[in-house]
């Protein structure tokens, strides 16, 4: 019975840099360069994502339907336990808009100016629906973005974030750690393995 899942052993073909254990990903998902792809356990990447460049992606990460992750030469790395929303695009690199430079991939690269630098969502952090995330800048642990925001700067951790221009609305209980810990100290139950949970 076909799935809209890889199997193992198609996820095994897709020549990724390296892909952990119980990883689900969309049939539906492309991917360009994916030799710089590295994958962790307990993964799960829903339907027309996109993947590009250098790109690492942690343990218990859910990346959902229609997201953009463009790591480019600088990379994006998301740690354990990251969850983006729909429609969250990641930018590794930008071009640059001054209008001192042309614009575009098509274009030779004496011609442009590619501004760049990695992105790194630390444990824990979670994107809303249609945030736009630009390149080098950390969101720090725990920290949470509300929907349709523009991530410019760094976050600071176990913050709550929203809008544009983006502003700290609070502060994010870090009592997710304790049932981060509870999680992973406790006895595996195979039976969870087709939801994706262990």
């Amino acid at each position: 019975m076909e799935t809209s899942y890889y199997s193992p052993d198609e996820l095994a073909q897709l020549s990724l840099g390296s892909i952990g254990v119980d990883v689900r990903i969309s049939r539906k998902t492309s991917f360009y360069n994916r030799g710089q792809i590295v994958v962790g356990d307990h993964v799960r990447i829903d339907d027309f994502c996109v993947l590009s460049g250098r790109i690492e992606i942690g343990n218990y990460v859910h990346i959902a339907s229609f997201c953009a992750l463009y790591g480019s030469a600088f990379g994006i790395a998301l740690r354990d336990f990251v969850g983006l929303s729909s429609r969250v695009s990641v930018y590794g690199a930008t071009d640059d808009y001054s209008g001192e430079c042309l614009t575009n991939p098509t274009i030779p690269d004496e011609f442009r100016h590619v501004i760049g630098g990695q992105v790194l969502l630390e444990k824990h952090v979670i994107v809303g629906s249609g945030t736009v995330i630009l390149p080098n800048l950390v969101v720090g642990e725990g920290a949470a973005i509300g929907a349709l925001s523009l991530v410019q700067k760094a976050i600071p951790p176990w913050t709550i974030s929203l809008g544009i221009p983006l502003r700290i609305l609070g502060q994010r209980s870090n009592q997710i750690l304790k049932l981060e810990d509870r999680l992973l100290t406790r006895p595996s139950d195979p039976s969870e393995r087709h939801l994706g949970l262990r």
